[in-house]
């Protein structure tokens, strides 16, 4: 009895000191978790290009991993700054377009807009059917403007902090991946060591991990680069204004669960019925609808991920959505990371009892 309360004491202490370490190391890393995890995502993306690269450079793994931070960070900041430089004169056309349609309109007052025949229809239909007045709608309107700019006058600043943040963590994303990637190998290996479980089950859990990591980055981040390049495309052939503001749009929008780029398609396609141009809407909405939501969807996505991760639609749905709001935008790719993991370890426990009871 005495012999299991000396070895008690001890390894509650232990258990105690490590939770300690761990949350103090936590705290430590937390304002670094964005970056930190970014560039552990690219140093494994681009493992196969250091492992090939640093043989022919006869194992300098400096000069390698070098090599391929510099070129990392020429494929981020040179089209980030195409992107950037096109994007005010985008703004501004639309702008100067819907100041002109303005004029045409006669709209000199947001009142004005209530007069046009589709919204004055539309007035009609509500207060006929819901009993909302066009003084409600003007109503509703005048607060959500003076929310609106409320808002903005709060977060003014935290918009210009936020810009400056994102820079920051680029530059420290990009500065960690050299690190990363000259001396990932022997992280990896001295985890490996680490973790406390037989060779066969290591290696399982790294397959699964890095096959859920290729599905969520090449399948997500990549269709969404596509699927806004083709909405930018379509919106620069039937005459839009801005197709390069509505493409980024619709990428970003892509990465929601929900609406995704029909947000961004689908109001185009009402837009071109309203102008009477039927055949470019009902081409719009069958583009969009067929192109660039199924095609890419459950053609192109499978297509860019070259193994099947062991984890079904709802746990990447649950895991992208509550990553997204625990870490951020880092969150959707973390988030269905840690979802497998906990998949493995509870498959694994059932494992074992099985193997107990037989």
């Amino acid at each position: 009895m005495a012999q299991a309360s000396d070895r008690f004491y001890p390894r509650l202490f232990a258990v105690a000191s490590l939770g300690l370490l761990g949350w103090v190391l936590f705290r430590i890393f937390r304002p670094f978790l964005g970056p930190i995890v970014w560039s552990i995502l690219l140093a494994f993306l681009l493992h196969p290009s250091n492992a090939r690269l640093r043989r022919r450079l006869r194992s300098r793994a400096g000069l390698a991993a070098g090599l391929l931070t510099v070129g990392a960070t020429l494929c981020v900041t040179v089209p980030g700054a195409a992107v950037l430089a096109a994007f005010p004169g985008q703004v501004s056309e639309l702008v100067a377009r819907l100041s002109g349609e303005a004029k045409r309109l006669q709209v000199e007052r947001p009142s004005d807009l209530l007069r046009l025949a589709p919204v004055a229809t539309a007035l009609d239909w509500l207060n006929a059917n819901f009993s909302v007045t066009a003084s409600d709608v003007q109503q509703w309107a005048r607060e959500g403007a003076k929310g609106l700019l409320a808002l903005m006058a709060t977060r003014g600043k935290t918009v210009v902090m936020w810009t400056v943040a994102v820079l920051l963590n680029l530059v420290l994303t990009l500065f960690l991946l050299f690190f990363f990637l000259r001396d990932g190998e022997a992280m990896v290996a001295r985890l490996d060591r680490a973790l406390p479980l037989p060779e066969e089950r290591k290696k399982r859990l790294a397959k699964q991990l890095a096959s859920v990591t290729k599905a969520v980055v090449l399948g997500t981040l990549v269709t969404a680069l596509v699927q806004g390049a083709l909405v930018g495309i379509a919106f620069a052939v039937v005459g839009f204004p801005s197709p390069l503001v509505f493409g980024a749009l619709a990428g970003a929008l892509s990465l929601l669960p929900i609406g995704g780029t029909a947000l961004v398609w689908l109001p185009g396609a009402v837009i071109l019925a309203a102008q009477g141009r039927w055949p470019w809407a009902i081409g719009m909405a069958l583009y969009g609808g067929v192109i660039v939501s199924v095609v890419t969807n459950n053609v192109l996505k499978p297509r860019l991920i070259s193994g099947h991760a062991e984890i079904g639609t709802l746990p990447v749905f649950f895991g992208v959505l509550g990553g997204l709001a625990a870490f951020g935008l880092i969150g959707m790719l973390l988030g269905p990371v840690v979802i497998a993991l906990a998949q493995a370890l509870l498959s694994w426990a059932e494992e074992g009892k099985q193997a107990t009871a037989s």
